[in-house]
């Protein structure tokens, strides 16, 4: 049987494949231009960031809101047997190209555990079991295993059964009832600097949803499906998110909130808040 792998970042036992993999534009977000393949300026030769505690303030606060669910490792340790790319120059392209469809591997792990968890049907949770065993099963093979990955279908597959079980948390929190009260508050909806203040959003469906600055202040979120919600600059201080739907760190780290703002108990509060 497939052990579960640990979804959570362990960014001392990797070889800083998202500082070197991934690539960057200047922006907002990054000070500077980075190439993918290509290790940051900002490395040190032991993989750590030598701007780790002021990313922000220096203009890097793309990276303080990127995590690879725990891919990272996996592929440092255990795909590549904990051979980094500076000492074998030859596995770069390779260990790089597993990196990105594992991270892609694990965070579908991340939301099909919380299907498991939240759906009331145990065919539904059965199903994502199943299709989790086998996903683990890919993300922790060697090489060739992951990079044979039909990673498009697979995502088809686990979003299919995310909406399934979606449909069933909300409908228990009367969402068709929320949507016809607020036909504005829907899934894919531009809600950019949008005031949703202390409302009460239960079973909500905000999959996809651009809530980027959208003030979202001591509204009450349980059951509301944020998957894919752009949720950067979203002012969430005094907001109950502890019991909504598919919500990720990199969804939290990119929002703005406090010691006030109820998250999931997976889920850390960011250093800013």
């Amino acid at each position: 049987m497939t052990i579960s792998p640990n979804l959570s970042p362990d960014c001392g036992n990797c070889f800083a494949l998202c500082c070197t993999a991934l690539g960057f534009s200047r922006s907002a977000d990054f000070a500077i231009d980075k190439p993918a393949a290509s290790p940051c300026p900002n490395m040190a030769g032991d993989f750590s960031c030598t701007i780790h505690q002021s990313l922000r303030p220096r203009g890097f606060s793309g990276c303080t809101v990127f995590d690879c669910f725990g891919a990272g490792q996996v592929v440092s340790q255990q795909t590549f047997s904990g051979i980094s790319w500076t000492q074998d120059p030859s596995s770069m392209s390779s260990m790089f190209a597993v990196f990105k469809i594992v991270r892609q591997l694990h965070e579908m792990l991340w939301y099909l555990a919380e299907a498991g968890e939240r759906t009331f049907d145990p065919d539904l949770a059965a199903a994502a079991d199943q299709l989790s065993e086998g996903i683990a099963a890919a993300a922790q093979g060697d090489a060739a295993t992951v990079l044979a990955a039909d990673v498009v279908s697979l995502h088809g597959e686990v979003r299919a059964l995310l909406m399934e079980v979606s449909d069933e948390v909300r409908a228990s929190y009367g969402a068709e009832d929320q949507q016809t009260v607020d036909g504005g508050v829907r899934a894919g909806a531009d809600l950019v600097g949008a005031n949703l203040a202390n409302r009460r959003l239960c079973g909500a469906d905000l999959r996809s949803a651009y809530l980027i600055g959208a003030n979202l202040r001591g509204s009450d979120l349980t059951a509301a499906d944020l998957l894919g919600a752009d949720l950067r600059g979203a002012q969430l201080q005094g907001a109950d998110l502890s019991k909504a739907l598919y919500l990720t760190q990199p969804q939290i780290n990119a929002a703005e909130g406090a010691p006030t703002t109820l998250i999931p108990t997976r889920l850390t509060s960011p250093a800013h808040w």
